[in-house]
């Protein structure tokens, strides 16, 4: 199955019970796909940051708080960053998807293959 199927039989199953207690193994691409597909809902990333330390991260998209309208100098997804907005920091983050570990979201507890 891809990415794009698995991700839309999750979002079913979120509809179907949204009580649902689970764990899943994906992949960092369908994480990527989650979060981008997530619609401005709260989830929990677990990463590692650049200095070695593993952070949990409160975060959301579509936040326009502290946006000037001058937009990025780059594009994120070119380095296999999403930008997020940390609602525990109040400001604007990023998430590497190549260091993400675990993803909840929706009721569901997310870990990352770390095989890719």
């Amino acid at each position: 199955m891809t990415d794009e199927v698995i991700c839309s039989i999750l979002y079913l199953t979120i509809k179907i019970n949204p009580h649902t207690k689970m764990t899943i193994t994906i992949t960092k691409q369908a994480a990527g796909t989650l979060i981008k597909r997530s619609g401005g809902a709260i989830f929990t990333a677990r990463f590692v940051k650049k200095n070695g330390e593993v952070r949990d991260m409160n975060a959301r998209l579509h936040v326009s708080k502290y946006v000037t309208g001058a937009g990025r100098s780059y594009n994120p997804a070119d380095y296999g960053l999403i930008g997020v907005f940390d609602m525990q920091k109040d400001a604007h983050r990023m998430i590497n998807l190549k260091t993400l570990l675990e993803l909840k979201l929706g009721g569901l507890h997310y870990v990352i293959d770390q095989g890719e």
